[in-house]
């Protein structure tokens, strides 16, 4: 199993986003996936009951049973677990660090958002799992996100992520009817972004990325890795 936790001290930067985002291409690339939802406001819960299509699975659990849901989901075989931690919550944050093969700090390059990643860098340096910023709701002028690149990384110490998420209206359009942007738009300049931060995180996990095929069926199938891998319903591992 590998996991990926989404944490940022600050509010507002796109974690569920980015969370559920990696969530769905990983499922749709045959890997059985698990979203524990953290936060409080259970925005990836709400996503997962507007949702037609119920994989990846979303459970919303308290962060004082993380260490054992983790566990749980590692006995039952989940292929990829993304943890969606809250805001303002730092035991819970480091806890899902410490969990983690990959942390992930979406951000958004205003200068406010930077400013307030201190804190989250800070924490991270506690833990030694590799952690990398990734630049989201990026504006089409480019010399903003290389300026909060220069900073993330030369300020903060924190390497960033080469693939960058722009500020589209499909990203938020899509996760009030349950969905992602390669299911609304998968020809879409969103999606396409999508596809390369898969891509990218799949190396970072050191993990084959395999290719989406579907069959007849309606049977995911991951050639890369040499295994059919039928989706399925995951198993309720918060109870």
């Amino acid at each position: 199993m590998r996991t990926i936790a989404l944490i940022n001290q600050k509010g507002g930067v796109g974690k569920t986003t980015v969370a559920l985002h990696l969530a769905a291409a990983f499922q749709l690339h045959g890997r059985d996936t698990l979203v524990l939802d953290l936060d409080p406001q259970a925005s990836a819960s709400e996503w997962h009951d507007a949702r037609e299509n119920k994989l990846p699975h979303v459970e919303s659990i308290q962060p004082a049973r993380l260490a054992k849901v983790v566990e749980q989901a590692r006995e039952i075989g989940t292929g990829v677990l993304v943890l969606d931690t809250a805001p303002h919550a730092e035991s819970t944050a480091l806890e899902a660090a410490r969990c983690a093969d990959l942390v992930l700090v979406p951000c958004q390059p205003s200068i406010m958002d930077l400013r307030a990643m201190r804190k989250t860098a800070d924490l991270l340096k506690l833990v030694r799992v590799p952690a990398f910023a990734v630049l989201n709701s990026v504006p089409p002028q480019r010399t903003v996100a290389d300026e909060a690149e220069e900073m993330i990384a030369g300020t903060l110490g924190l390497p960033v992520c080469p693939v960058r998420l722009g500020d589209r209206v499909a990203y938020d359009r899509c996760l009030i009817t349950g969905q992602v942007a390669q299911e609304i738009e998968p020809a879409g300049k969103a999606a396409a972004e999508v596809a390369r931060l898969y891509m990218w995180t799949c190396e970072q996990l050191g993990m084959p990325a395999g290719e989406l095929v579907l069959t007849s069926a309606g049977e995911h199938v991951d050639v890369a890795a040499g295994a059919n891998d039928r989706t399925h319903t995951h198993a309720h591992v918060g109870g």
